[in-house]
C-alpha cells in the first residue's frame, strides 16, 4: 500500500507573530519557517505504518512557494520516500488544496491519505474533510489512534464522552491530532540521503486546478491587551458590576 502525506510550511510555532504595518497580513520576511506540526504527526504515522509492513512507500506532497522544498526535503529526512512540491506563489485556500490532493491521489493511487487536521497558521481545519468529499473515500478525523488490518482502518478519536472508535474502509482520508505519536528527529546521516530522494516539481495549473483565492482580507490585527482584572467586596457588587459593565446579565 502507498501512503500519501501533505506537509505545509508555516512560521515555525516558536515564532512570535507579527502583523505588517499595513496590516495586509503577517510578516513573512526573515521569519523562521518550519514544517506543520500537525503534519509532522502525519509523516510520523505513516512511516511507523511503513515500517511495521502496513505500507510500502510513502510519498509527501507540498503545495506552495518554491522554499516549500525545504519542508518536503525533511520529511524526506525523516524516511519518507519521495516528494511532489505544487510550486505555486498564491496564498492557497483549503478548497484548492484538496483539488489539487485529489489530482494528485488519482495519479498515484494511494491506499491511505494521512493529513495533519489543520496548519497553524489558517487553523482552518477543512482540507481532509473536503479532500474526503471529492475523493468520496471514507474519512477518519482527529485520530489520536491509527490500527491498519484486513483493508480496515481503525481509528480511535478523542471525544467529549472520552473516546470513539470508527472503522473505515479503505482507501480513506485519516486527519490526525497531536497525541497520536511522538515525530521523530531527522538524524545528520538521513537529511544529506535526503538529497538524493527524488523531489518532482509541478504546478497547479498542470494538475488543472486554479488557486486564486476565493476569499479577500480585508485587514490583519494584532488581538487587543487583555484588560486587568478588578477586585470586588461582596456578590452583589460583582452582580452588579457583571450587569452594567460588562453586560452578561
Amino acid at each position: 500500500m502507498k501512503i500519501l502525506v501533505p506537509v505545509k510550511r508555516v512560521i515555525d510555532y516558536n515564532v512570535k507573530i507579527r502583523v505588517k504595518a499595513d496590516g495586509s497580513d503577517v510578516e513573512l520576511s526573515n521569519v523562521k519557517m518550519s514544517m506543520n506540526p500537525f503534519d509532522e504527526i502525519s509523516v510520523e504515522e505513516a512511516l511507523r505504518l511503513k515500517e511495521s509492513g502496513v505500507a510500502q512507500e510513502v510519498v509527501v506532497v507540498s503545495i506552495g512557494p518554491g522554499k516549500a522544498e525545504e519542508t518536503l526535503r525533511t520529511a524526506l529526512a525523516m524516511g519518507a520516500d519521495r516528494a511532489i512540491l505544487v510550486e505555486t506563489d498564491d496564498t492557497v485556500e483549503p478548497l484548492a488544496v484538496a483539488k489539487i490532493l485529489k489530482a494528485i491521489a488519482d495519479t498515484e493511487q494511494p491506499g491511505l491519505i494521512i493529513v495533519g487536521k489543520q496548519a497553524i497558521d489558517d487553523d482552518s481545519n477543512q482540507t481532509g474533510q473536503m479532500l474526503a468529499a471529492l475523493l468520496g473515500w471514507a474519512q477518519g478525523t482527529f485520530a489520536s489512534k491509527v490500527e491498519i488490518s484486513d483493508g480496515t482502518a481503525t481509528v480511535t478519536r478523542e471525544v467529549d464522552g472520552g473516546l470513539q472508535t470508527v472503522s473505515i474502509k479503505l482507501p480513506a482520508v485519516v486527519t490526525t491530532d497531536l497525541r497520536l505519536n511522538e515525530p521523530r528527529y531527522a538524524s545528520l546521516p538521513n537529511i544529506m540521503k535526503a538529497k538524493k530522494k527524488p523531489l518532482e516539481k509541478t504546478a497547479p495549473s498542470a494538475l488543472g486546478v486554479s488557486t486564486s483565492p476565493r476569499l479577500k482580507v480585508l485587514k490583519t490585527e494584532e488581538p487587543t491587551g487583555r484588560k486587568a482584572g478588578i477586585r470586588v467586596k461582596s456578590v452583589a457588587e460583582l452582580v452588579e458590576k457583571l450587569r452594567s459593565e460588562a453586560g452578561v446579565l
